[in-house]
């Protein structure tokens, strides 16, 4: 039965870019010796609080992902495995996905700068299943004469019937349809993201993680982490989007080697354990 509900929808953009790769570093301390020179000078991004980003470790975004289940823990993964923001997830479209180039393609992100990230072959069976299930539920409301989405600038007047194409179609949409007033289309939204907030909220505490866990917070672990694993930073730029290198410098502060990346030359006496006694 189609429910009828409200919602003020976004605006994307119809343009993909140039594929990202992913490139490892020669050196491994190229992104904290390249932080080193903009730490030292005291600089920071223009209108940017320097405020430190909260990171879960590897097995605390597994313990979140624990107690996830359903669209939640799909787009948690996500926004973990390719470094979205949330509303980036949300408005993922069908065509979006290319399991081909193993890309996810973000349109119209933050800046209305559109951009490519990596798809984790960890997740392209679960988002294959996925999209199983929308074709299936668009087929369903295309009988019932809905299957209509919100379609960004002036595509629907360019393009009539593309609002009911299955690539159109939000790879993570709402559970009911409502009437648009304006064209008295049965349409459906994406997933909203109150939703994912309020589940990852939910999961961790209920998995003892005494940090603030958002969905913004797998973010930020994907660049950390990535950064950890010796990848060039610029190249962590390019797939969170960051217009300015300075952003993504402030990861140089949260690696698990110490502020800067810094390994303390204590760690490396021999029988350091327990040397402060």
């Amino acid at each position: 039965m189609l429910h009828e509900e409200r919602y003020s929808e976004g605006k994307l953009d119809t343009e993909g870019r140039p594929r990202a790769r992913v490139q490892r570093e020669h050196s491994p301390s190229a992104a904290t010796s390249l932080a080193g020179d903009w730490l030292s000078s005291g600089a920071g991004a223009p209108g940017i609080a320097e405020r430190l980003p909260t990171v879960l470790k590897r097995q605390e975004v597994q313990q979140v992902f624990d107690h996830l289940s359903g669209a939640p823990r799909l787009m948690s993964a996500l926004l973990y495995g390719s470094g979205l923001r949330l509303m980036e997830c949300c408005s993922l479209r069908c065509k979006d996905i290319d399991f081909g180039r193993n890309q996810v393609i973000v349109r119209s992100g933050k800046g209305d700068r559109d951009r490519v990230t990596l798809l984790p072959d960890a997740m392209r069976a679960a988002l294959k299943r996925q999209l199983h299930f929308v074709r299936t539920q668009h087929d369903a409301d295309l009988r019932e004469g809905a299957g209509w989405v919100e379609l960004p600038g002036a595509l629907d007047r360019k393009y009539p019937n593309a609002g009911r194409e299955l690539g159109w179609q939000w790879v993570f949409p709402a559970t009911r349809t409502y009437l648009h007033a304006e064209t008295g289309q049965r349409r459906r939204h994406h997933f909203h993201q109150s939703a994912v907030q309020s589940a990852v909220r939910a999961a961790a505490l209920r998995a003892g993680i005494s940090k603030r866990v958002t969905p913004h917070t797998f973010r930020h672990s994907f660049a950390t982490h990535l950064l950890e694993d010796g990848y060039d930073i610029r190249t962590v730029q390019q797939l969170l989007g960051h217009k300015d290198l300075r952003t993504t410098m402030i990861y140089t502060h949260v690696l698990n080697r110490g502020p800067q990346g810094v390994r303390s030359p204590l760690d490396g006496l021999r029988g350091r354990r327990d040397s402060g006694r």
